[in-house]
């Protein structure tokens, strides 16, 4: 347990196939087919339990990443494993990690995707967490019988029922429901079951769900998005909220935002906890953690380089004038956040459009720390003490190197400031996070514990 008076700050372990520089499979160091790897894997997952942080993370899509990915032939995003089943070989690896994955509410239906989520709590003793995400991606669609994706409007709608129905068919049995009595003969009390029985705009589902209830309430809900829509969505159902923020001053404005709307939505705003992307180069000195930057940098394949920028961006700026500045591009219906948070970022930093080429294409628009442990513990705590994230998700650049250097170098340097737990204090996601146990909405109950972080 930390001493000090200030919050601990969470950390996640993200991985995306052998790290997320889109140069990672070409470092020297790095297994180039790591991301196929229940080995490699299970490294990443023993290594984040090791340095106690909170939870390791996997997000998904359903198709390759980039839209010219098929045909370039020079990146490794063309393959990603499916994240629940991964999670659950993960369960089998670690006894205290979180394990949070993506799966889509474009493209699935209710029920499946909460019989997944409760089955993980239940193989792993309450450490699962789903993150809910709208799919926009062509090529997904394509992939699911369908031509094109829905409007950004509709995509949302329908997630909000989704996530009505999978939370509902969560509580189908009472904690207690399960008397499994041999004596009696009476493996389960009826009247602690509850048939859902939805009948809605989009989803019918009649449950109840064939799982008992998860050992910490429910799987905890998180979000990624920082759109209109997606700010309220978070506000009202999200208990961790990922977010792509490159400044202080704009990851202030997003946390105090998604805070006031969740309290707005007569939710506790402390029970939101933001964790903005961090993609860190942590080295024994400053300079060593630049030549880690560079070395990575160096190897980004100017093809892949371009695909990866018009797909963050939305627009194709590969035939501007790499030396003149980024200039003040109107925005498309595709990717208003994304393209709003990059563009401001260009302005506001006066990047030209080489610099901004760099930028984007090593962390993609998120908070990009380099340096020693000491200097990315200080910003770390700049953004956690001044109003602008209650701890990260770290965008590992290279794997395993980038997370070794988290928990070897970053997370003792947080202990020793007292921002960061020597052992976990309890043995579900929930209780690392800080997080409510939910009632089941069936019982009456007035006290919501909070486990200790």
């Amino acid at each position: 347990m930390t001493t000090s008076s200030k919050p601990d700050i969470h950390l996640g372990a993200f991985p995306l196939d052998v790290g997320h520089h889109i140069a990672a499979w070409r470092h020297p160091d790095v297994p180039a087919d790591g991301g196929s790897s229940l080995d490699f894997y299970r490294r990443l997952a023993q290594t984040a339990e090791r340095g106690k942080l909170d939870m390791i993370f996997f997000g998904d899509q359903m198709a390759a990443q980039y839209p010219d990915d098929e045909t370039v032939g020079r990146t490794s995003r063309v393959t990603r494993l499916e994240p629940t089943a991964l999670l659950s070989a993960l369960a089998a690896a670690t006894t205290r990690l979180g394990l949070v994955g993506t799966v889509s509410t474009s493209y699935f239906e209710p029920f499946h995707v909460a019989r997944k989520f409760a089955t993980l709590d239940r193989l792993s003793e309450g450490r699962s967490g789903w993150n809910v995400v709208t799919s926009f991606n062509d090529r997904e669609a394509q992939n699911f019988n369908q031509g094109e994706v829905r409007t950004h409007a509709e995509r949302y709608e329908r997630a909000h029922e989704f996530v009505d129905v999978v939370q509902a068919l969560w509580d189908s049995w009472e904690d207690d429901a399960f008397l499994r009595d041999k004596a009696s003969g009476l493996f389960f009390d009826p009247a602690k079951l509850h048939v859902l029985d939805h009948r809605g705009k989009y989803f019918s589902a009649r449950g109840p769900l064939n799982i008992p209830r998860s050992p910490q309430g429910q799987p905890v809900i998180v979000q990624a998005g920082s759109s209109e829509d997606g700010r309220g969505f978070a506000a009202e159902r999200a208990e961790v909220v990922f977010t792509a923020q490159p400044s202080l001053a704009a990851a202030r404005g997003f946390y105090a935002d998604v805070k006031a709307r969740a309290e707005r939505a007569g939710r506790d705003p402390g029970h939101v906890k933001i964790m903005p992307g961090a993609m860190t180069f942590i080295g024994a000195s400053e300079a060593e953690a630049r030549e880690k930057y560079e070395q990575l940098q160096s190897l980004i394949d100017p093809e892949v380089g371009w695909i990866v920028l018009r797909r963050h961006l939305g627009i194709d700026v590969s035939g501007l004038d790499p030396d003149a500045p980024f200039p003040d591009l109107p925005l498309t219906p595709d990717f208003p956040s994304r393209q709003k948070l990059l563009i401001e970022m260009a302005l506001s930093e006066k990047l030209t459009v080489r610099q901004f080429y760099e930028r984007v294409v090593g962390a993609r628009g998120h908070l990009l720390a380099i340096g020693t442990a000491a200097q990315v513990a200080d910003q770390f705590e700049a953004w956690v003490d001044g109003g602008g994230a209650d701890g990260f998700n770290l965008m590992l650049p290279w794997l395993p190197a980038a997370l070794d250097d988290v928990v070897d170098l970053l997370v003792p340097e947080l202990r020793r400031r007292g921002r960061f737990r020597h052992e976990y204090q309890g043995s579900t996601l929930r209780s690392h996070l800080g997080l409510p146990v939910p009632s089941n909405r069936h019982v009456q109950s007035s006290a919501q514990p909070v486990a200790q972080a």
